[in-house]
């Protein structure tokens, strides 16, 4: 059996098999995408960030539970902001998502390696794999920080921002990054001080905007609020399954422009290692005779 029909039936070593592909075999993850990219485009993906220590791992463990309960059947990639080697996150979240691993949840890690562009290469075509093996809600957990976190938006149809009190997040921080982006936001940990103070706050900043967010109080460890989390999740899947259509034709635009311009500027860079044209124009710009843009303009016309 090949590694396509093994997908198709769910194979969770297959399903490993094909993520390791996409992210460190180009030619043969391109191959694979071709086998799989008609069934692609059916699964709802949800993005869960927020800062590290704000409980996401265990927040997901019961809320795939919650979910599965309502007939879906969730995997979760996340986001590894640190190494590929060691493999510490992969260990880290099945050990906190043990409940729902044990429940068949597949939870797979994935680097980002410092190149957002990588993470939606990666991310998209995990995402069709996963879609591919019969999972129809696609979970993307990553740690909130900067660009990260633009890629993901691009990507995922439900955003949810999980804040701690415990943190130090404050009014500042709430302010300062993850306000625009998502559609529920959660206030975890709210059996400690100060969950009650940062509810008032983010819903003050957030709550009043065009976007018209869901605000929660959710304690993963007691598994308040995670029933209602959800039920608010599954009317935002239904909301968005009307509208996916609609979502993937842009979002496959935006994917098209991303790998055009990577294959031209990849093409590019191989003509000027090769360009004898290009290294006299280098030593005119070092030895200071014309500026960079004098020379990259007589450059360009090279390629015309």
């Amino acid at each position: 059996m090949d590694i396509v029909s093994e997908l198709k039936h769910g194979k969770r070593r297959a399903i490993a098999k094909a993520i390791s592909i996409i992210e460190n075999d180009d030619k043969t993850a391109k191959v694979l995408i071709k086998k799989i990219f008609k069934n692609s485009g059916k699964s709802v993906t949800i993005g869960i960030t927020g800062p590290a220590g704000a409980g996401k791992s265990t927040l997901i463990d019961k809320s795939v539970l919650e979910l599965k309960k309502l007939g879906y059947k969730a995997a979760v990639l996340a986001i590894d902001p640190t190494s590929h080697i060691t493999g510490g996150a992969i260990l880290g979240d099945r050990v906190r998502m043990s409940d729902s691993t044990d429940s068949g949840t597949y939870i797979r890690s994935m680097a980002s390696r410092g190149a957002t562009g990588a993470i939606s290469l990666s991310l998209r075509n995990s995402i069709r794999v996963l879609e591919y093996a019969g999972f129809d809600i696609i979970i993307i957990e990553s740690v909130g920080a900067g660009q990260t976190e633009i890629d993901i938006s691009k990507i995922a149809d439900i955003i949810v921002v999980v804040f701690n009190p415990n943190t130090g997040d404050s009014i500042q921080t709430i302010k300062a990054g993850l306000t625009e982006i998502g559609d529920i936001y959660l206030i975890n940990k709210s059996d400690l001080a100060g969950a009650n103070q940062l509810f008032n706050a983010v819903r003050d900043f957030i709550g009043m905007s065009e976007k018209n967010p869901t605000i929660l109080l959710t304690s993963a460890k007691s598994s308040k609020g995670i029933s209602e989390f959800a039920k608010k999740l599954e009317a935002l899947i239904i909301s968005k399954k009307k509208t996916k259509k609609t979502q993937e034709q842009s979002r496959l635009e935006i994917e098209l422009r991303d790998i055009v311009l990577n294959n031209v500027k990849n093409k590019v860079s191989t003509m000027l290692d090769s360009s004898k044209e290009y290294t006299k124009y280098l030593k005119k710009v070092q030895s200071k005779e014309i500026d960079p843009y004098e020379a990259a303009g007589k450059i360009s016309k090279l390629f015309k």
